[in-house]
This record gives structure tokens, C-alpha cells and sequence, in this order.
């Protein structure tokens, strides 16, 4: 059994999609849209199989996030290897992206990082 994707509405699919593309790899497949319901989407791939799906309806409201909460907080990405957790970390703060922590090693003895990407979302970068 494994986790077939994650899905997460955002306000900017373009800006979101990009994001993933420029700093991740990821790959979009095509726009979809569904002009009943207005609901547009594209799903990413990442190497080894791994999907999000970002998705955004015209009536949406976007809820006040905080860094500590209930449910779903942060996406981890694994690029492979501490240098490039300091490489695509420094790309990251470069671009004007917000590192909440590292890149360091945790107490449970990971390498990672935590940035802020497009609308708030939290982004876990490990090893």
C-alpha cells in the first residue's frame, strides 16, 4: 500500500505550480478544468512516483494558517543529500522565501530544513 498523492487548494495555481517545478523538479501534467463546477487543478510529479495535486475553486476562502495547528502542516521533500538540502535552501531564501529552520540537524538526527513557500505553506527539505 502507498500514498497515491496529496491534494492542496491554493489561490495562485500558476505561482504554486512553478514553485514545485523551479525549486523541486516536479513535472505538471496537463491544466484541468471542470467548467461546471469551476474547479481547476494540475497534478505534479515528482521523481519516484510522488503527486500533488494543486487545486483551486473560484468561490474558495482561504482560512488564517499558523505554523502550529491541527491536521495536515507541512509537505517533506527528500532531494537527496545534506548539500542539497543547503543548495536548494539558499535558492529558496534567495528567491525571498522565508526559512523557518536549518538547514541543521534535528534531535531525532535528521538533516532538513523548513521554508515557507507561495501562500504560507510550510515545506520540509531533508536528505
Amino acid at each position: 500500500m502507498r500514498i497515491s498523492h496529496i491534494a492542496m487548494y491554493v489561490r495562485d495555481l500558476e505561482v504554486v505550480k512553478e514553485f514545485y517545478i523551479r525549486f523541486f523538479g516536479a513535472k505538471a501534467g496537463e491544466l484541468y478544468h471542470n467548467p461546471k463546477t469551476g474547479l481547476k487543478s494540475y497534478f505534479l510529479s515528482f521523481d519516484e512516483g510522488t503527486r500533488l495535486e494543486l487545486m483551486n475553486l473560484p468561490e474558495m476562502q482561504d482560512q488564517k494558517k499558523v505554523l502550529v495547528r491541527m491536521g495536515y502542516i507541512h509537505i517533506a521533500i527528500s532531494v537527496g543529500s545534506r548539500e542539497k538540502v543547503d543548495a536548494i535552501t539558499e535558492k529558496l531564501y534567495e528567491a525571498g522565501y522565508d526559512v523557518l529552520s536549518g538547514p541543521r540537524i534535528t534531535g531525532d538526527g535528521y538533516y532538513e530544513s523548513t521554508v515557507l513557500g507561495p501562500e504560507d505553506n510550510q515545506i520540509e527539505i531533508t536528505e
